[in-house]
């Protein structure tokens, strides 16, 4: 079998892919099922293909807009509709789906609800199942993550209409359990969609105060004695109701309004549901009926999914404020604790949620204000609460006279409560509970049941351990049991189907506890999935048995790890006060690395303290499972693995017990010895809380010792393995009180104001600010405020006819602008906008005052010169750098080639002039973003003295200077030494003793005795004799330091001009000392590591690092006191939520306040958010939502930068619809090079259509693993073609959407362009998703599929893929695929206005052209890969065959046509020989593929291309 990459034993670690698997229903007519072995794999789904032709045709003959399809449409029918509902979206009764999923995705996909559902949907005569399939299709469309409700945005008021036919559809009909749940999905989706205006204003009534009106009398009571201000809510609401009932000549009665009885029949159908449908009753053999019967799956899976529904209704304030109440009134906690299935095996997951509702039905809040409550008013009202039942019972009750009396410590505990409640009889129970506490209404079916009674009371009653103790004694490390845990930490080939014990990161939160409490769950278990990941690839080399003495052995081994020689715990360090965990557990682990060749051996040699290593315990079983038994057998099982324990190295010792890896200083540089022996001995500290559980159940239960049992040392790649550190991090956060700043808070939860926090509104502003270079003449600054009329200024206040740069400008508080806000408020900020300009036609323009001042001489030397900004802003670019410089909350949309780093970096700039003593702190994803970052600011005006650079990556900087902390502080003492030189130099000038430049503590006092007072001498003597033009220049006291300037200082001639340069060289002087007394710390201070931390906390002005840096290292911050005023984010799109909130927090707060001042966001929320491994994760629990996203989703006011500079404006047309207003810089429209053709193109840009290669289209080696042969083979040989005509290979990238694809085209590379050094690789093979944030003059494009569109559907990653390029992009794809995908329009309309067969100028002979690029010349279309071939040949031909016949060589065999036999082997050479050494050349010329792939991979390349990795890299299977 052809050997494919990527497969194997790294299957597991392709998970980026947006993709579900599509599995073959097995429905009559379908092969057999020895047929279906690998059903996952495209080639066995031959008769999903043919069923899938009967819905494709239904389309075609209906609704289909695809380009093929001519025929006028028929007309709508509804039965249609319903035969399709009937037929193709109903599923088989007690089955755990709810759709075919398949059926539901072709229709989807060929646009049923875009072109015939919506557009023929009337509220008044649409039927039952025309309003299921809407529901079905946004389902679908939630499921695959592309925006669902856009097509509703033209008819408003019809969707209205669609949405109250949908609350009103149960009535008067019984759905099935299947269409239940999918009606909950809807409802889900509806709830979480309510940013939506046209969803939220319908929706959102549901969860208003008119829904109490269903509570029993009791509850509603006691609510509105707990929150007194909505009485007069409450009446208002009554009479508002009363009238319009009144109106209509109606009987006021408010239980017929669907908002009052919706929820509460949702929950009360549930409760019947969980209680009577779940357990199928069978009848045994006697007749008797048998109580728990088997399970209905379908019924399982409504009550998850109805969980969901009520844990989302809960975590959101909104619906949360008035609903709670409801699910409090009917008890359903307490009815799920004890219904049948929360004890069932197969209702584990549906335990998890409830204990989830549970704790969010719970939650620290106050509902009605939004305010958190601390532990102490939890604490408080806890008490407050038992105080007032013990007096009742005292009185009311007087068999419970016991219960009254006793103190609250012997009652708040659930066993404690139960004892004390049981001596009452039923009735008076159910009197207690229901009539005199009214926690429950009498009519309650369940009122009868004692147990739920005493549930009830005892989850009201009992204390709950605070949310702080409770994640304070959670481990951090996963152990196995949560590791394998299906419903938490989900594999990886989940499909969107079920839901999952997980929260969810929605627009808003409780509290900014419950936001750091969902982001640490989250990120603890994405880092648990990778870890799990990581064992099983580790542990299976390993080769463990059972030996002669009954213990395990291993025969082979593992890179990653080792087996444990001596395992013993070393100490239990007392816990501390108030804890009950010990304060520290260490223990020693001793290993060999005998085993090992020399590059493994310095790994494991080379592990550092804080690295965090695993401990496993594994035990084979004695004889290998069956295959049946592996079939069965869990992950655990298979590997034999009992536990999982995490630990941090504190030390590592060699055989001789000498200290290796010290960062702690206690080992001299020159003391250091290489390592002693194979053994190695680690000192770690075992996690306190794990250690403390373990031991407990060791204690309470007898179960096994763990920590007796560990046999193996697991390691992990540095770069993956730190989690540790960021969950320490979310931890403290969660232990410190009020963190964010105030004028953050609200926006950060989702709440309040959306412009709150722009600048406009914000104290404290600068109301003149200094500009200095950003803009290049007075002309450029006229037309950065187009609204304004610029008045030019002098500084002492003057016209200033003349003006030159730098400005000084007065801003107005209202500064008018084009900051937009969300899709949903688009049109309100437009009309706003030209409303103002409306105005200014009118009346006069609103001045703008501008000062142009002269700025004073920077010194004679021309190091002295200001480094200065040469882009010309564009007004939008002004906007934004303006409301960076001033505090608040400020967001830029940086779309592709718009400048954002250029603006950041002036942003940077200008407020370092403006407010030198204040820090910033540079925060983006990666290191390349950072050093383009970091390589533009140096080019500023800047000091270079005041930028640090933190963390890995720079190494990277294209610069020699040195920005790490160490390269800073050695630069600071090479600079000490050259300006105590000069010092030197300047006292030998002055006739003075040298020595006073001994350090920089003399120096200082020279400058004060000797310099400053010289100076103070001059300007009095100066003042004086201003009539004397030669006054400065005889008289002048530092004129022999000054005589090696590269041009005359002073010239005599003028007093004015003379003084002038003066003051200059005086400057050079004062910078000079400055710069010395900055010095003087690291003189003072001798160890490097103080100095380091001097350099951070107190020197540098700029500080940049990577978010995953911020986030390990905020611990040594905080301890450091490093303090920052600005935060500006790169790249903010693209970064988790949590990994954007820690660096806001690395400063310990001020007198209780957070100094932060600025926040600088910047990014594109329309290209690719952050990557997740996890599918799970991704798709339920939004985990790569960006806090820069989610606030755009908020209505959070932006800044869009509106003019791109990178591609031809054609090529920018395909992208730009997806932008508000993106146009094109002047630079692109009238640069030559834009504006000539691609060289032996017709096109600039086309799409490839390409057909069926060898008879197949898309396949997968293995699920996930999509490849286009085809595609690879024709892209391939497109690059050939450019090659040939001399198109530079670092000029050309290929891109493909599939990791699989990628692997298949460096194949073909390998195969057919490595061997020839005039054709080589290119500059990079890589994914879209890898190649965000870079770019190349010409990309080729492989979409890859052929069946379904994949996860190019969203939209975010076609943006990526059509905006890469700045001259030529070429997309190879399935064009009926493609062009009928209703996300994709606008982009493949265009592309099809061209011809879908490549279209090439045979004119044209080499790379360049004078020809324009919209003339095509003369067109030939390339009928498919092999004509290609032979142009190629003919190409070579031409180029080559001259040169050859000149020098007497005859042409290598691959330029003759291709004559093939059958098999496509070549028969001979021109010469009729069939040379060894030809063949070579014909492989490369044919395109010829022996298999799909060969063996060979790249692995080097000397121009600074890619290197493709070796075929047996792991990181080759796992990239992306």
């Amino acid at each position: 079998m052809t050997k494919v990459y990527g497969t194997g034993a790294y299957d597991f670690k392709r998970h980026h892919v947006a993709e579900y698997p599509v599995e073959a229903p097995n429905q009559v007519g379908d092969k057999p099922a020895e047929s279906q072995l690998g059903s996952t794999l495209p080639s066995s789904i031959t008769m999903s293909e043919i069923q899938r032709d009967r819905l494709t045709k239904i389309a075609m003959e209906n609704w289909s807009k695809s380009g093929d399809s001519t025929e006028p449409k028929k007309q709508f029918d509804p039965e249609l509709v319903k035969e399709i509902y009937e037929t193709e979206l109903l599923v088989k009764e007690r089955q755990r789906k709810t759709v075919p999923l398949q059926r539901v995705m072709i229709l989807e996909v060929s646009q049923y609800l875009e072109n015939y559902l919506w557009p023929n949907f009337d509220p008044e005569t649409v039927t039952f199942e025309h309003v299921m399939s809407m529901m079905l299709m946004i389902n679908e469309k939630f499921r695959e993550n592309v925006a669902a409700w856009v097509c509703f945005y033209d008819k408003k008021d019809m969707f209205k209409g669609f949405l109250e036919r949908v609350l009103r559809l149960k009535e008067g009909r019984e759905l099935s359990i299947a269409e239940k749940t999918n009606y909950l999905v809807f409802m889900i989706n509806a709830f979480q969609s309510l940013e939506d205006e046209i969803v939220s204003e319908t929706i959102l009534r549901l969860a208003s105060l008119q829904s109490w009106h269903s509570l029993s009398y009791g509850r509603f009571q006691m609510e509105l004695c707990l929150n007194t201000d909505l009485i007069k809510k409450w009446k208002r609401m009554l009479k508002r109701e009363a009238k319009e009932a009144a109106k209509r000549g109606e009987e006021f009665d408010p239980s017929t309004k669907l908002e009052v009885k919706f929820l509460r029949n949702l929950i009360e159908e549930f409760l019947e549901i969980l209680d009577s449908k779940v357990f199928v009753l069978e009848h045994t053999v006697d007749g008797a009926l048998n109580n728990l019967g088997q399970v209905d799956d379908a019924c399982v899976l409504y009550c998850e999914r109805f969980m969901e529904f009520l844990i989302d209704l809960l975590s959101q304030l909104p619906t949360r404020r008035y609903l709670r109440p409801l699910v409090a009134d009917v008890a359903v906690v307490a009815k799920c604790h004890l219904s049948a299935l929360y004890r069932h095996e197969k209702g584990k997951l549906f335990a998890q949620l409830v204990d989830l509702l549970q704790f969010y039905e719970g939650f620290e809040i106050n509902d009605h204000v939004g305010t958190q409550l601390t532990d102490d008013e939890v604490l408080q009202s806890h008490y407050d609460c038992l105080q007032s039942f013990q007096l009742l019972a005292f009185k009311k009750v007087p068999k419970l006279r016991g219960l009254a009396l006793a103190n609250i410590g012997t009652i708040n505990k659930r066993n404690d409560l139960t004892k004390k409640l049981s001596v009452l009889s039923p009735t008076e129970l159910k009197d207690l509970v229901c009539r005199k506490l009214k926690l429950v209404s009498t009519d309650d079916p369940w009122s009868n049941r004692v147990d739920f009674l005493i549930e009830v009371m005892v989850s009201f009653f009992e204390k709950q351990q605070s949310q702080k103790e409770a994640i304070n004694a959670l481990p951090l490390y996963p152990n196995e049991q949560i590791m394998w845990d299906e419903s938490v930490v989900p594999s990886i080939n989940y499909s969107g189907e079920g839901c999952l014990a997980l929260p969810k990161l929605n627009l808003q939160f409780l509290t900014l506890h419950d936001y750091l409490l969902r982001n640490f769950n989250l990120f603890r278990l994405e880092s648990t999935y990778e870890i799990r990941e990581d064992i099983q690839q580790a542990v299976p080399h390993l080769l463990s048995y059972i030996n002669n003495e009954g213990e395990a052995a291993f025969r082979g081994w593992s890179r990653m790890a080792v087996p444990i020689k001596q395992f013993k715990i070393a100490e239990v360090k007392q816990p501390n006060i108030g804890e009950v965990k010990p304060s520290a557990v260490t223990a020693e682990v001793t290993f060999s690395i005998s085993s090992y060749k020399a590059q493994i051996r310095s790994e494991w040699n080379s592990l550092k303290e804080h690295d965090v290593l695993f401990l496993l315990s594994i035990r084979p079983s004695f004889e290998p499972l069956s295959a049946e038994e592996e079939a069965k057998a869990s992950v655990p099982q298979r590997l034999g693995l009992q536990f999982v324990r995490g630990c941090e190295i504190i030390e590592m010792r060699d055989e001789e017990g000498t200290l290796m890896n010290d960062f702690t200083g206690r080992i001299k540089r020159d003391e250091w010895k290489p390592p002693k022996g194979d053994l190695r001995t680690v000192t770690v500290a075992l996690d306190t809380a794990q250690y403390h559980m373990d031991v407990s159940n060791i204690a309470e239960r007898g179960t096994e010792d763990v920590y007796g049992t560990f046999n193996i040392l697991m390691r992990r790649k540095p770069k993956e393995n730190n989690f540790k550190a960021i969950l320490e991090s979310i931890r403290d956060l969660m232990n410190e009180y009020c963190i964010v700043p105030d004028w953050l808070h609200n926006i950060f939860l989702g709440y309040g104001n959306p412009s709150a926090a722009q600048w406009t509104n914000m104290p404290d502003l600068l109301e003149t600010v200094d500009f200095k270079d950003t803009f290049l003449d007075a002309e450029h600054l006229k037309q950065s405020f187009p609204d304004y009329q610029v008045c030019f200024t002098n500084s002492v206040g003057a016209e200033n006819l003349d003006p030159m740069p730098p400005f000084r400008i007065r801003l107005p508080k209202m500064l008018k602008n084009n900051t937009n806000s969300t899709p949903g408020k688009t049109k309100s900020t437009i009309d706003s906008m030209n409303d103002v300009a409306m105005e200014d036609a009118d009346g006069e323009k609103e001045k703008l005052i501008v000062e142009a001042y002269m700025p004073p001489d920077p010194g004679p030397y021309p190091h002295d010169q200001p480094r200065q900004n040469s882009v010309r802003f564009t007004p939008i670019q002004i906007e934004a750098i303006t409301s960076g410089i001033q505090p608040g909350l400020t967001m830029v949309v940086g779309p592709p080639g718009t400048g954002k780093t250029d603006t950041a970096v002036q942003i940077l700039n200008v407020l370092y002039h403006n407010c030198p003593t204040q820090r910033t702190l540079i925060i983006t994803h990666s290191n390349q973003a950072l050093n383009d970052l970091f390589e533009k600011i140096m080019q500023r005006d800047v000091p270079a003295r005041y930028l640090l650079r933190l963390g890995q990556g720079e190494q990277e900087l294209a610069t020699d200077l040195d920005f790490s902390r160490q390269g800073r502080v050695n630069a600071m003492l090479v600079r000490r030494l050259e300006l105590l030189s000069e010092v030197e130099r300047l006292a030998r000038s002055l006739q003075l003793p040298e020595d006073v430049g001994y350090t920089c503590e003399t120096a200082g006092y020279f400058w004060l005795l000797h310099v400053y007072s010289r100076w103070e001498q001059f300007l009095a003597a100066c003042a004086e004799n201003e009539n004397k033009p030669s006054f400065v220049k005889d008289r002048f006291p530092f004129k022999e330091f000054f005589s090696n300037t590269p041009h005359l200082v002073f010239t005599g001639e003028s007093f004015e001009k003379d003084m002038r340069a003066a003051k200059g060289c005086f400057r050079h002087l004062k910078t000079m000392f400055q710069e010395l007394e900055e010095c003087r710390a690291f003189e003072l201070l001798k160890s490097t590591a103080d100095r380091a931390n001097y350099l951070m906390t107190k020197q540098a002005k700029i500080v940049a690092m990577t978010c995953t840096h911020a986030a390990l290292k905020r611990k040594d911050f905080l301890q450091l006191g490093f303090k920052y005023d600005n935060l500006l984010m790169e790249e903010s799109a693209q970064i988790l939520e949590i990994e954007t909130f820690i660096p806001m927090l690395l400063q310990r707060q001020e007198d209780g306040y957070a100094r932060l001042k600025r926040c600088i966001l910047i990014g594109d929320h329309h290209q690719l958010p952050p990557v997740v491994k996890n599918m799970a994760f991704q798709k339920y629990s939004h985990m790569d939502q960006s806090l820069f996203t989610r606030f755009v989703r908020l209505g959070i006011p932006y800044i869009e930068l509106n003019a791109q500079g990178r591609a031809r404006p054609s090529i920018a047309r395909l992208y730009n619809w997806r932008y508000r207003d993106l146009g094109d810089l002047a630079y692109v429209k009238e640069a030559a090079i834009f504006h000539r053709a691609n060289a032996g193109f017709s096109y600039d840009y086309q799409l490839v259509d390409v057909p069926d290669y060898r008879g197949r289209g898309e396949s997968a080696p293995s699920p996930w693993f999509y490849q286009n042969e085809g595609e690879a083979e024709y892209i391939v040989s497109v690059y050939i073609y450019m090659r040939l005509l001399g198109y530079p290979a670092n000029k050309i990238s290929i891109l493909t959407t599939y990791n699989g694809q990628k692997l298949l085209i460096r194949d073909v590379i390998n195969r057919r362009c490595v061997p020839y050094d005039f054709i080589g690789p290119p500059s990079k093979v890589a994914t879209v998703d890898k190649f965000q944030g870079q770019q190349n003059d010409f990309i080729l494009l492989s979409l890859v599929r052929t069946r379904f569109v994949g996860h190019l559907r969203d939209v975010r990653r076609l943006v990526v893929a059509m905006s890469r390029a700045r001259l030529g992009l070429y997309v190879f794809c399935r064009r009926s695929l493609f062009e009928q995908c209703y996300e994709l329009q606008p982009t493949f309309q265009l592309l099809l206005k061209r011809p879908d067969r490549l279209a090439l100028n045979l004119t044209e002979v080499s790379s360049y052209t004078e020809r324009h690029v919209e003339d095509t010349g003369p067109v030939h279309l390339v009928s498919g890969v092999d004509d290609l071939n032979i142009i190629y040949q003919q190409l070579y031909q031409a180029k080559f065959g001259q040169y050859m016949a000149y020098s007497g060589q005859v042409a290598p065999g691959f330029i003759e046509p291709i004559s093939e036999d059958v098999d496509g082997v070549r028969e001979s050479g021109p010469d009729g020989n069939n040379t060894e050494d030809k063949t070579k050349m014909e492989v490369f010329a044919n395109g010829e593929n022996g298999g799909v792939q060969s063996e060979s991979h790249l692995n080097g390349d000397t121009d600074g291309n890619v290197v493709l990795p070796e075929n047996d890299s792991p990181e080759t299977k796992m990239e992306e």
